[in-house]
C-alpha cells in the first residue's frame, strides 16, 4: 500500500487500483487501494473524506496494517479508479495539526507541560494539558505562535535511524516502536506524530485561542486555525456588530452597556416582585384561613411568582394543601406546597393523573399540567381528600 498522503501531501486527486471490496455495516463498504491519498484516522486527526470514482468516501482508518475506505456504494476488485479528496477539509485539518504542534511546543518549552490529549472536531480543536495556564500566559503564547507563523518556518518531516532517535528529543504521548516520524518545526517543536501538516508556517494563516477549562487537574484549550478561525472571527464579527446596533453602542461598549442593561432590569425585577408580594397579600384576604385543600387559578404568573403566592398561601394558612396554577386551558404551570403533607409523593401522583411534568421538596413542588382547569380541580381535591 503507497501512502500518497506522506510521499505527497498536497495530493488532492489520484489514480489507484481496488484490491478489495466487503460489505461492512450500515450499509457502507469497505475498499481497499494499491495506493491511497485519503489519510486514515489517527493521532487525533480525523480520516478524509472525498470520492473514489462513482461513490463516497465516508471515513477511512487504519486497522492491522490495512488502510480501509468506507464508502457508500461497492466497487469492483481489480478496477482502476480516480480518488477526489475533499481538500478544504483536509487542508483545514493540516493547518489545524501544524498550528497545534507549535502551540504545545511552546507551552511544554516554556512551562514544562505535556499534551495529554488532542482532538479535532468539526467546530474546533482541543488540547488537554497536565498543567494550569493562566490567561495571561495563554496570550503570551498565542502572541508567539503568531509569530512563528509569520517566520514562515520550514515544517520538516523526519524519519530518523533507531540510533539517532535514542538520542533525539522530542514529544511523545506513548512508547514507541518500528519507524518512527517526527515533524520538526525549528525554534518551536519535535514531536512524533502520523498527521498530516502544511509545508510552512505562513500556510497556517493565523492561530486563535476560543476558549480554556480546567480538566482534570490541567486545562483543556480550545484553537483554530487558519480558515477555519478566519470563519469563526466573522460569525463573533457578525454577532458584536449585531449587538452593537441592537444596544445603539460602540462595539467596544457592548459588554459595558449590556452591564449597565442587567442592573437596570435587575433593579425593575425587584420593583416588580415587591409588588407582586403586595398584590399577592392582598389577594389572600380574600381567602379564610382553612384546613382545607385551597386551588386558585391566575393569569400571567412565572414561575418564581407562582411559588410566592403558593408559600403566602399556605404559611397564611389558607389551606392545608395549596395548589396555585397560571396559564391557558389545556396547559398549566402549577406550584404546590404544604407545611403538613409531603409535596413529592402529592406532585409525582397528580403529574400521573395530569399528564404533567416536574418535582420538587417535601414543602414545594413545581411543574406543568396538560389538563383542562376542571380537571385539576377535581383531580386536585379528589386526591387531597382522599
Amino acid at each position: 500500500m503507497e501512502k500518497l498522503y506522506y510521499r505527497q501531501p498536497y495530493v488532492k486527486a489520484f489514480e489507484a487500483v481496488v484490491t478489495d471490496c466487503r460489505e461492512g455495516k450500515n450499509g457502507r463498504y469497505q475498499v481497499m487501494l494499491d495506493r491511497t491519498g485519503f489519510y486514515p484516522e489517527g493521532g487525533g486527526q480525523p480520516g478524509d473524506t472525498g470520492r473514489l470514482g462513482p461513490v463516497k468516501v465516508l471515513d477511512v482508518h487504519e486497522k492491522a496494517g490495512e488502510i480501509i475506505h468506507e464508502t457508500d456504494g461497492p466497487l469492483e476488485a481489480g478496477t482502476a479508479v480516480a480518488g477526489t479528496i475533499d481538500w478544504e477539509r483536509r487542508f483545514g485539518y493540516m493547518q489545524n495539526h501544524s498550528g497545534e504542534h507549535i502551540f504545545s511546543g511552546l507551552v511544554h518549552k516554556k512551562y514544562g507541560f505535556d499534551n495529554v490529549g488532542f482532538h479535532m472536531g468539526s467546530e474546533e480543536v482541543t488540547v488537554d494539558f497536565n498543567g494550569v495556564i493562566t490567561a495571561e500566559e495563554l496570550e503570551e503564547i498565542e502572541t508567539e505562535v503568531n509569530r512563528k507563523i509569520a517566520e514562515n518556518l520550514p515544517i520538516r518531516e523526519l524519519y530518523p535511524a533507531a540510533g539517532a532517535l535514542e538520542h533525539m528529543e522530542y514529544r511523545s504521548k506513548k512508547a514507541l516502536t518500528g519507524q518512527v516520524r517526527i515533524i520538526e518545526i525549528p525554534d518551536s517543536d519535535v514531536c512524533a506524530c502520523c498527521g498530516t501538516h502544511v509545508m510552512s508556517t505562513g500556510e497556517i494563516g493565523i492561530f486563535k485561542i476560543t476558549g480554556a477549562i480546567h480538566y482534570k487537574g490541567g486545562i483543556r484549550v480550545s484553537m483554530l486555525c487558519g480558515m477555519d478561525a478566519l470563519k469563526d472571527y466573522r460569525k463573533k464579527q457578525k454577532t458584536v456588530t449585531e449587538l452593537s446596533v441592537m444596544l445603539s453602542a460602540k462595539p467596544e461598549r457592548v459588554v459595558e452597556t449590556v452591564e449597565k442593561l442587567k442592573n437596570e432590569n435587575g433593579i425593575k425585577d425587584g420593583r416588580i416582585n415587591r409588588l407582586y408580594q403586595e398584590l399577592f397579600a392582598a389577594r389572600m384576604e380574600q381567602f379564610q384561613y382553612s384546613q382545607e385543600p385551597l386551588a386558585v387559578f391566575e393569569e400571567g404568573l412565572a414561575p418564581i411568582q407562582l411559588r410566592q403566592y403558593c408559600t403566602m398561601l399556605y404559611e397564611g394558612g389558607r389551606g392545608s394543601v395549596v395548589l396555585v396554577c397560571s396559564g391557558a386551558d389545556g396547559s398549566y404551570q402549577y406550584a404546590i406546597g404544604s407545611s403538613c403533607a409531603d409535596m413529592r409523593a402529592l406532585s409525582k401522583t397528580l403529574n400521573k393523573e395530569l399528564n404533567g411534568r416536574g418535582g420538587g421538596s417535601a414543602l414545594m413542588a413545581q411543574g406543568t399540567f396538560q389538563a383542562s382547569k376542571q380537571a385539576i380541580l377535581e383531580t386536585f381535591t379528589g386526591l387531597v381528600k382522599e
